[in-house]
């Protein structure tokens, strides 16, 4: 079933720009207005904003570089210039002209579970999006916050095992450590809500594997909370928010996931389910540096991290 899900991201685009019969050469005409035409909607909008990227870029960091060609006055005798605020005032030194992915790999993308380029440009907009909100100054931070996950990672295998949630991870591949780590990481840092009943664990609130004969689309619409979700099939992983899927990349990527999680929580400015909260809060300070404000820091938040820090020495 999870090969033939009609309405994850990478087909409902496909079938968006031949329905509408756009061409290779149409595609990187379309105005900001066309785009919204073509994908309407809040749940689309960092398709939309991908889809802009993927022609336009150049195009904006040339504005950004040339503020006095741009027409318009602020009313001082200066030019007016709409810059995308992901973009920082002193453009950072780049290549000119980077390379454009293959407009027909979009158009006419292989017969697969995953479209690489479309999607890639999705993840890469929202963990962008993440960059601007947290540490815009820093061109190093998706590399940073993949370091930072990593280092988290490792501490938190044995902090499993120590807590007997994990057991020995020396015969298990990456795919499977992953998985075991997402299910295990809400007891390793409880809530003290319970998940709702129909939902079962606390980790199927960010991760679900998917059943062979169990339909992506029907468990969307049942799925008792509205919060990014991991659904992971045979071959890759679905991320979708509420019932709406958003992006799907290659199963061997999923050590990354979390990151993806958290990024569309700040992107969309989610609030974290009560029966997981206590566990994104902790990602939230120890993974992605971005301290919790006295006011939310709540008592199992505290506990948690107290007994975190206590393990790992600090």
């Amino acid at each position: 079933m999870c090969r033939s899900a009609s309405t994850w991201p990478h087909a409902f685009a496909t079938e968006k720009m031949r329905a509408a019969d756009i061409s290779e050469a149409l595609l990187a005409t379309l105005s900001r207005q066309d785009i919204r035409d073509l994908f309407p909607g809040p749940e689309h909008f960092l398709r939309r904003k991908a889809t802009w990227k993927l022609f336009h870029k150049e195009q904006e960091v040339q504005q950004a570089a040339s503020p006095n060609q741009q027409n318009g006055s602020n009313g001082r005798g200066r030019a007016t210039v709409q810059v995308n605020p992901c973009v920082s005032e002193t453009p950072r030194p780049s290549n000119p002209t980077p390379p454009q992915p293959d407009v027909q790999e979009i158009l006419d993308p292989p017969r697969t579970c995953s479209y690489p380029t479309l999607n890639m440009l999705f993840i890469l907009t929202v963990m962008d999006e993440l960059r601007c909100i947290l540490d815009r100054s820093n061109p190093d931070f998706i590399s940073d916050l993949k370091t930072s996950w990593e280092s988290f990672y490792g501490k938190a295998q044995f902090y499993g095992v120590f807590k007997k949630l994990l057991g020995p991870s020396t015969t298990q591949d990456k795919v499977t450590r992953s998985i075991a780590m997402m299910k295990a990481l809400p007891e390793m840092f409880p809530s003290p809500v319970a998940p709702p009943k129909n939902l079962g664990h606390a980790s199927e609130a960010m991760v679900h594997i998917l059943k062979p004969t169990e339909n992506p689309n029907t468990y969307l619409q049942r799925r008792p909370v509205f919060s990014p979700v991991l659904i992971i099939c045979d071959s890759s992983c679905m991320l979708a928010i509420g019932s709406t899927p958003v992006i799907t990349f290659p199963k061997e990527n999923i050590d990354t996931a979390v990151l993806y999680l958290l990024a569309y929580y700040y992107t969309f400015h989610l609030t974290y389910p009560k029966c997981i909260a206590t566990l994104l809060s902790v990602l939230q300070s120890e993974v992605q540096q971005d301290a919790i404000h006295d006011s939310y820091a709540t008592s199992s938040y505290k506990k948690a991290l107290s007994e975190w820090k206590k393990f790992i020495g600090e």
